[in-house]
Parts: C-alpha cells; structure tokens; sequence
C-alpha cells in the first residue's frame, strides 16, 4: 500500500495482559501486527508494555503521530480517541507509572518534539488474574481495531477525535 506521504505512526499499548480486559491495548497491538505486515506498512511501528516509563519520552520524540491504547473502566462507549495534551503533573490519576500526559510533556522539554498525540480507550469489564478477555471487551476491540486501521491508512486521526 503506497500512500502519498508516510507519516510515523507509533501505537503504543500498555496494560496487563494477565488482568483479564486491562490487556485490551497489547491485545489490539498484537492483531494490528499481520495486517501492517500484509499491507507493508512500514511507516507504523508497535510497541507494548506493562506501563509507561519515562525512557517512553525518547521513543515518541521522532514520530509524526503517536497513538498510546489503553484499557479503560470509564463510562464510555466501545472505546474513545482523545487529544493528549502534555502535562508534568506525574500524579495524574493512572494506573500506570507515568501519564501519557506526562511522556509528551517530558518529549518536548528534553528533545523539543511535539508529536500529534492520542489516547485511544478501549472500555474493558472485567479485570480478574485471568489471559482472557471477556467476551464484551473483545467486541470493543474489534470496533476499535477496525477504527485505528481506518485512521492509519488516512493519517488523519484528529477529523475523528471523540466528542466528550
């Protein structure tokens, strides 16, 4: 797949895998995986984690668009798309070490980079010592995969922000 101009595109999930639905965002980055391969879409890097750290500032500073995944216990619908806007408050409320929020922030203080930055929110339900998603957050997953695969091939992911 030839696209005019490719933009480097990071999606970054992070979460437990072995919390039941808090694996939602390594899960849509594993199912990403063969579908860039098949397409060639070389431009798309992948990266999954337990948590984010501070080390995650220098990972995004040379990409165009960085989109982290995330589980979420909100009140939303099958997943939600958000500008993250940096932030150095590190004690945001997360279950992570360190915000999205926060990497951006640190990326643009240390390498003067301000990449076009999302919080893609996949709603999970369940978050027992379990591998398994449950059958409600697989649905979610594959609403939101199809989404992102739209929003890669485009590069445009800011026309489809969420509304809040």
């Amino acid at each position: 797949m030839n696209l005019p101009f490719k933009k480097r595109i990071l999606i970054y999930a992070f979460g437990n895998p072995g919390r039941q639905d808090d694996g939602l965002g390594n899960r849509l980055v594993e199912e990403l995986e063969p579908w860039l391969r098949e397409k060639g879409l070389d431009n798309v890097e992948l990266e999954s984690n337990y948590q984010l750290n501070i080390e995650d500032a220098a990972n995004i500073a040379d990409k165009d668009i960085v989109v982290f995944v995330d589980a979420s216990v909100e009140d939303i619908d099958d997943f939600h798309l958000g500008l993250v806007e940096p932030s150095e408050g590190r004690s945001e409320f997360t279950m992570h070490a360190a915000s999205p929020a926060y990497i951006l922030a640190l990326c643009i203080r240390l390498y003067q980079k301000h990449p076009e930055t999302y919080l893609l929110q996949v709603r999970g339900y369940e978050w027992e010592f379990l591998e398994e998603l449950s059958r409600k957050a697989t649905q979610n997953l594959a609403s939101a995969l199809a989404f992102i695969k739209e929003r890669i091939v485009s590069g445009d992911f800011q026309e489809f922000l969420s509304e809040d």
